[in-house]
């Protein structure tokens, strides 16, 4: 597909866009992917970021991209819709189990002890997964190539009688004009009983709250992927279709 061709799909004046090669799915065993992508760069860089999350794009350092595989539309655009979102007894289970810890926004810079509990979270969860490999460097990259508004929101255990606080979690997270976006998050495997990742998101809603935003992304739910399940609980979901965002029901799963 020409540059053209995919600008006048997405609404948008030029722009250079590709399409990768085809490669295995990370998600569905047997199947091949394949992305539409562009490179976010310059003063308009947030406003292209928000504009193309909006339509189903999710980024990566400096790169936005979408998937487009042949024959497949598995990966669906999810987001929490923030006014609408409750607390259920088991989210509140979840948040009491964490009660401990303090939400502190950072700017995009890496640090040793982020790197850490990113390691022992890829060495547990993902030791066979695509980011197995990744270096302290990566890492860094990761986190700090981006023309885009971005942040690091840590969760830290309050000091304890040593006088010092614990790293447990962070995600690497855009505001966008309309919401936050959940880049990329991570947490210690041994605190699994806190559900970790589970209060990340709840967070996130809550903060969104308080930011005056609308909604939360959180990227691709895949049908049939075991490993993107667990995002359909995140009720009441929009997901994105042919026309536009709509509401997302247990009739969809």
């Amino acid at each position: 597909m020409r540059n053209e061709e995919i600008s006048r799909q997405l609404g948008l004046d030029g722009g250079d866009f590709y399409i990768t090669a085809p490669s295995p799915c990370p998600y569905l065993r047997g199947r091949m992917e394949r992305k539409v992508f562009s490179y976010l760069g310059g003063p308009a860089a947030p406003t292209v970021n928000a504009l193309l999350s909006k339509r189903g794009f999710r980024r990566s350092q400096n790169i936005i991209y979408m998937p487009a595989c042949d024959g497949c539309r598995a990966c669906t655009p999810v987001r929490i819709v923030v006014d609408e979102f409750g607390l259920s007894r088991s989210r509140r289970r979840t948040l009491n189990r964490n009660r401990d810890l303090d939400r502190r926004i950072r700017a995009p810079k890496a640090t040793s002890e982020q790197f850490s509990v990113l390691r022992a979270y890829l060495d547990h969860r993902h030791h066979d997964g695509g980011m197995a490999e990744m270096t302290v460097l990566d890492y860094a990259s990761m986190v700090e190539e981006t023309a885009v508004d971005t942040m690091l929101v840590e969760y830290r255990r309050r000091a304890g009688q040593d006088g010092r606080d614990r790293l447990l979690a962070c995600a690497l997270t855009d505001r966008l004009s309309d919401g936050l976006s959940m880049v990329y998050s991570f947490f210690e495997p041994d605190e699994a009983t806190r559900s970790l990742g589970a209060h990340m998101i709840l967070d996130h809603v809550a903060l969104a709250r308080e930011l005056g935003l609308a909604y939360v992304y959180l990227g691709y739910w895949v049908d049939g992927s075991d490993k993107m399940d667990y995002k359909k609980s995140y009720q009441p979901l929009e997901r994105l279709t042919a026309g536009g965002w709509t509401p997302m029901g247990s009739q969809d799963f």
